[in-house]
């Protein structure tokens, strides 16, 4: 195989023209896999807020500094854990049939998925809710950080 036809192979791969079917429904499932994701890291939030308040009365209160750092910590290594695992989507993402892939078909590895993970929340914390806006000029319905980062998001159930 040359290296003309792996790159050809590569642009093909998740092409919205060739496999439509691929990208139906995505966006509606995104926004409500988001929703059930966030309900999950409230919850390991909360969790581990209990465990540092409890660690915070035997330091005599020096391990209740830790508490900022929940928020960025549980949503980055949630993100990290689950999309960069085996099966590239997070409990959300599975429950709602998609998954993600970098654009030339490869499932997404743990680096990538923290890269992804620190691009999301840094661009809904500044961006929201335009952010949704690009993936409707997307045939990919691409958001703003999977275009920088290479990524797409299909439909798993296919």
């Amino acid at each position: 195989m040359t290296d003309a036809t792996v790159i050809e192979d590569r642009e093909m791969a998740y092409d919205p023209a060739v496999m439509p079917e691929l990208y139906d429904g995505v966006r509606t499932r995104r926004i409500v896999a988001f929703c059930i994701d966030v309900c999950f890291i409230l919850a390991l939030m909360v969790l581990a807020s209990m465990v540092i308040v409890i660690l915070g009365i035997f330091t005599l209160g020096l391990g209740w500094l830790l508490l900022a750092l929940v928020w960025p910590f549980v949503a980055i290594l949630y993100t990290m854990f689950t999309l960069g695992g085996r099966h590239s989507a997070t409990p959300g993402m599975r429950m709602t049939g998609i998954k993600m892939h970098t654009w030339y078909g490869e499932p997404i590895y743990p680096l990538l998925a923290l890269v992804h993970g620190i691009g999301f929340w840094f661009s809904v914390v500044l961006l929201t809710p335009f952010i949704l806006l690009v993936s409707l000029f997307s045939p990919r319905k691409r958001l703003l950080h999977d275009i920088v980062l290479g990524t797409v998001v299909i439909r798993d159930n296919l």
